[in-house]
């Protein structure tokens, strides 16, 4: 149980999982907010990590669960584990009376999970957030406020993404203690396809598959027509729903030049809005209207969608703010796994035939 909170100190900030994330991007972030947030615990289970990453914010370190959520410092958890954790986790964060929970995305691997989650929030009370950043950055909300009847008016939605492996990035911002070794994947399996699909969509896409979801009011009918694997990590995807065409692109490889946008175009206005990469501390996405012969640009702001997300929590917490419904987190996730599921099957299905025309298309070697 957390202790009683107080408008002039700081909220106590507990992590499960001391993995790149939280080094390269969590804390970094939180040290923005000092007087505001505070790391208070370090969970993860090689005390070894713990210990050296808790080492660097003057925080506790334990390796388990119960330790943190015993811990009556900590206010705010931060589920930074593995995802098949992340459901356990959360129920567990509620119902040891903490006062908001972050979960990296995914929150929940199914719908049951998911059902689980809501219901033990309802009942506690305890707000949760979504660690799907582009929702939470100053570009994506101005972007909100000045759409007019975008949402309702756009046929095309398009994310696309060229990123270097996340270690390069990781090694810039800090230096990360332990890292998962990479192997070279079996390109010839199927089963690896289908598991890199799997993850390109439920790890990468997830981040603007909310912005999409806004834009595609009947995305309860929605079609795969071609889902392909771009090696050595990305995807191909294309999607119709009977009133959108949506595409999703994503290249993770040696490009010195990254790109993350989002694109909402109707017939005399579009949207587009580019993000700055998780990793680099650059500030905020930047939207851009056009409309006819004019255009409109809001941001960079200050700060960007990890700190933005920090700083709802701090909200949520102390109970300035209420939280969004938690069918809006539900119908997030249904509308990743939908995703997910359907383009893991037709990827899976496409695998072996000649990937002509892909590289044109994306940008990368196929």
């Amino acid at each position: 149980m957390s202790h009683p909170l107080h408008a002039d100190r700081p909220l106590g900030v507990g992590i499960l999982g001391a993995g790149p994330v939280t080094q390269a991007i969590h804390l970094p972030a939180l040290a923005r907010l000092r007087g505001l947030l505070e790391v208070r615990h370090i969970m993860d289970v090689d005390p070894a990590v713990a210990g050296s990453v808790a080492a660097r914010v003057g925080a506790a370190s334990s390796s388990t669960m119960e330790a943190l959520l015993g811990d009556e410092t900590v206010d705010i958890v931060a589920i930074c584990s593995p995802h098949q954790f992340h459901a356990e986790q959360v129920i567990a964060a509620c119902r040891a009376g903490k006062k908001a929970v972050l979960c990296e995305k995914p929150f929940a691997m199914n719908a049951e999970e998911a059902g689980r989650i809501s219901a033990v929030s309802s009942e506690t009370g305890v707000p949760i957030v979504v660690g799907a950043m582009h929702t939470f950055d100053p570009g994506w909300l101005a972007a909100k406020r000045n759409w007019d009847d975008l949402p309702g008016t756009a046929h095309t939605i398009r994310s696309s993404i060229v990123l270097p492996p996340n270690a390069r990035f990781e090694d810039f911002a800090t230096e990360i203690i332990t890292r998962p070794a990479a192997g070279e994947p079996d390109y010839d399996d199927v089963e690896v396809i289908k598991s890199m699909m799997q993850g390109g969509i439920m790890g990468l896409a997830i981040h603007d598959l909310p912005l999409v979801r806004q834009f595609t009011p009947d995305f309860a009918d929605i079609e795969v027509l071609q889902a392909r694997h771009v090696r050595p990590f990305g995807y191909a995807v294309s999607l119709r729903t009977p009133t959108r065409t949506i595409e999703l692109r994503a290249a993770m490889n040696s490009t010195w030049k990254p790109e993350w946008s989002f694109e909402a175009i109707a017939d005399h206005a579009a949207l587009r809005i580019d993000f700055t990469p998780s990793y680099v501390q650059a500030g905020s996405a930047t939207a851009t209207f056009s409309r006819g012969s004019e255009t409109t640009t809001f941001g960079p702001y200050g700060h960007n969608g990890y700190e933005g997300e920090w700083r709802e929590l701090a909200e949520l917490a102390r109970g300035t703010k209420q939280p969004p419904p938690a069918q809006v987190l539900i119908d997030d996730l249904s509308f990743a796994l939908a995703i997910a599921d359907a383009t893991v099957e037709s990827a899976a299905a496409e695998h072996g035939r000649p990937p002509a025309g892909l590289a044109a298309a994306t940008g990368a070697t196929a």
